[in-house]
């Protein structure tokens, strides 16, 4: 799962990049300090990773992990190359989701690229310069298609799909808010259309007034009028905690009235956006988690670790975490008949901790 994160410049993407990856990329007051996207790997935090180790004793204990892209600062004009806009819409075209930085922090010492914090015109741009950016490459497959229409007439339904969406984006209707069918789904999440992407909008707010800032309210009433999550965080906190043990950080969320980091409620919300669960495989060698789509059969899920595995899969041993937890081992749990054998047909659960018997 790779997570794009972009905002206007100055508004804390690379601060809070910085504090949920634990890295030290640069972050300056002014436009344009990062040029090309930063790169972090996070590990998806899991405590059932950690009960099971406690069973097992493996080697090594392997998290599933996301991928955040720092993506530099969008300005008005970017669809037409503004501060380099051009390249980093191209960046953004490469994520999963996006996570859309908005500023709710008032400060006099970190510049505001427009001159005054205005949350509902700062999204606006941003989602003007991807509909625009949209615009120009739907234009593109219309042409393409008409062409290939004069050779195939069975490229008219995907005439009529680019022409309905295009419309739309001209309507300021971004792709992820219109209605397709199943197969049109299917076809416009191949195109790679940045407004089609998921969003989640993170208000930045100062440390001082995280529970009583007034401007988040507008940015939470747009993600609602939108049908998207909105995540109130403060980059500010999240890099003052980023280092600490897990006892201090917990002292210093109840401060805030919170239970879980800024990247603790980024990731669940994340999965929950994507629709992604996590089975869990567990022996002597390894623990691990793995990520898969809700709603993946049990081939497909083996197919994660190792293609062999599909190609020969046999069956899937499966029995759930709690039951694993409570039995203390497989051998116990076998002996309460809690696991089951299961074959091509089975759908993978969140939880799953799984076998896989396969030849190839």
């Amino acid at each position: 799962m790779k997570i794009g994160i972009v905002g206007l410049p100055n508004v804390g993407k690379s601060t809070l990049f910085n504090a949920i990856t634990n890295s030290k990329v640069m972050s300056a007051n002014y436009p344009f300090c990062t040029i090309d996207p930063n790169i972090g790997v996070v590990p998806v935090p899991d405590y059932r990773l950690e009960r099971l180790a406690q069973i097992y004793n493996p080697k090594k204990v392997t998290p599933a992990t996301i991928e955040f892209v720092d993506i530099a600062g969008l300005v008005k004009g970017a669809s037409k190359g503004e501060g380099l806009g051009n390249k980093f819409l191209a960046n953004i075209r490469e994520v999963d989701a996006i996570l859309h930085i908005v500023r709710c922090f008032e400060g006099s010492d970190v510049i505001h690229v427009n001159g005054n914090i205005d949350p509902k015109k700062d999204i606006e741009i941003i989602n003007l310069e991807l509909i625009l950016s949209d615009m120009e490459f739907v234009e593109k497959r219309i042409e393409k298609a008409k062409k290939l229409m004069k050779l195939d007439k069975s490229t008219e339904s995907a005439l009529d799909l680019w022409g309905r969406v295009l419309k739309n984006l001209n309507d300021g209707i971004p792709a992820r808010l219109m209605e397709f069918t199943e197969d049109e789904k299917h076809f416009i999440s191949k195109a790679n259309l940045l407004t089609y992407k998921p969003v989640i909008y993170t208000a930045n707010l100062s440390e001082s007034d995280f529970s009583t800032n007034k401007l988040y309210s507008v940015v939470e009433e747009i993600a609602k009028t939108e049908k998207t999550n909105v995540l109130p965080i403060s980059a500010e906190f999240e890099s003052q905690i980023s280092g600490m043990d897990k006892e201090d950080k917990l002292e210093f969320l109840s401060e805030l009235g919170l239970k879980q980091s800024g990247l603790e409620r980024l990731i669940a919300l994340s999965y929950k956006l994507l629709g992604l669960i996590s089975y869990l495989t567990a022996g002597e060698p390894e623990v691990r988690a793995w990520t898969i789509k809700k709603g993946t059969l049990a081939p497909q899920a083996a197919g994660k670790i190792h293609s062999d595995f599909e190609k020969g899969f046999i069956r899937a041993e499966v029995i759930s975490y709690e039951n694993l937890i409570k039995c203390g081992s497989v051998p116990a749990a076998k002996e309460k008949g809690l696991v089951r054998s299961e074959g091509k047909e089975y759908i993978i659960n969140d939880g799953d901790v799984v076998l896989f018997r396969f030849n190839v």
